[in-house]
């Protein structure tokens, strides 16, 4: 009988064990980032997201944004990014007519590329002050490519490339990103 009562003890054990093991084991892994986290996105969250409503003066219809702030002095990175996000609009295909490409402008812009994105089709202007622009951005810097939802939250963003083929290469990780949010979304 006592065999009996060993035995039951040592299933008991092992029955608990499997079971408990690795619920501890993953907890410990969890704790000390033993593996990469489920990130599926390329960009950089923004954490809090950035509201730029304050900087549309009219209401638009409800679209997915792909935002560059045109700075001062248009070199190559400006040249890059302006390239890149033509081409991920283009490259969304039937998807593109929910989203759009918006270039902030403001008093201290390149006036030269100013006026060749003015006569650019699927390009949307968007002009505003300086210190505007600056209260909406304060938490982040404007170099760069940014997403924006269809309630105007700025949720990712994508640093600037000066080689032209880093940027293409870049914007590829752009326009998976923008695929998955448009895919998951049923609005713009």
């Amino acid at each position: 009988m006592s065999t009996t009562k060993k035995n039951n003890k040592t299933m008991m054990l092992l029955l608990a064990a499997v079971f408990i093991l690795p619920v501890l084991l993953a907890k410990l892994a969890l704790d000390n980032g033993w593996f990469n986290q489920g990130v599926t996105n390329k960009g950089e969250l923004i954490s809090p997201p950035i509201d730029m409503s304050v900087l549309q003066s009219t209401q638009q219809e409800p679209k997915w944004k792909l935002i560059y702030v045109l700075p001062q002095d248009c070199s190559l990175d400006c040249e890059n990014a302006l390239y890149s996000i033509a081409q991920v609009h283009s490259a969304l295909g039937k998807e593109s007519d929910r989203a759009e490409v918006v270039v902030i402008s403001h008093e201290q812009s390149n006036l030269a590329q100013l006026a060749v994105l003015t006569k650019k089709q699927n390009i949307r202007l968007l002009s505003t002050d300086l210190k505007s622009l600056q209260q909406v951005f304060k938490e982040t810097t404007t170099d760069g490519i940014f997403i924006a939802d269809t309630l105007n939250n700025v949720f990712l963003r994508y640093p600037l490339q000066t080689d032209k083929e880093q940027a293409i290469l870049h914007s590829r990780d752009i326009l998976s990103d923008m695929r998955k949010v448009l895919k998951l979304s049923r609005i713009g």
